[in-house]
């Protein structure tokens, strides 16, 4: 199956965005506190009383077009933690987004891909009721 990729995922994860309080732990151009050779592309944090597969808050990336609407976001494969999680990506360019899949891939334990907005209304949304 193909992954459906529809407005209504996008319109649930702008409302989580924008009724959560987002938290920089990071700016843009500081490195990783663990591993001081990666430099974080962009301002990185979470957004705060939510919840992750990591047990930790949502992580979310902002970049510097200043957005309130969710354009992308990354699903990453971790085999060191045994973890999957997805990130928040908010406001990036494209230059942006490119940094943060290469931040995200320089090991050989962690691996992304990256997912767009898509605009699809699902045929199971429509109703003739």
């Amino acid at each position: 199956m193909e992954l459906e990729n529809n407005i209504l995922f996008w319109q649930k994860l702008d409302t989580l965005v924008l009724s959560s309080t987002l938290v920089i732990e990071r700016k843009k151009g500081t490195a990783h506190p663990n591993y001081p050779n990666l430099i974080y592309p962009c301002n990185y944090g979470y957004l705060k009383d939510t919840h992750s597969s990591d047990m930790g808050e949502i992580d979310i990336f902002v970049g510097s077009r200043h957005a309130s609407q969710t354009d992308t976001i990354i699903v990453a494969v971790d085999v060191l933690k045994k973890d999957a999680e997805v990130k928040v990506l908010l406001g990036c360019t494209e230059e942006e987004e490119t940094g943060i899949l290469h931040f995200l891939n320089q090991t050989d334990f962690q691996k992304t891909i990256i997912v767009r907005r898509g605009n699809n209304l699902p045929a199971w949304a429509i109703s003739d009721n």
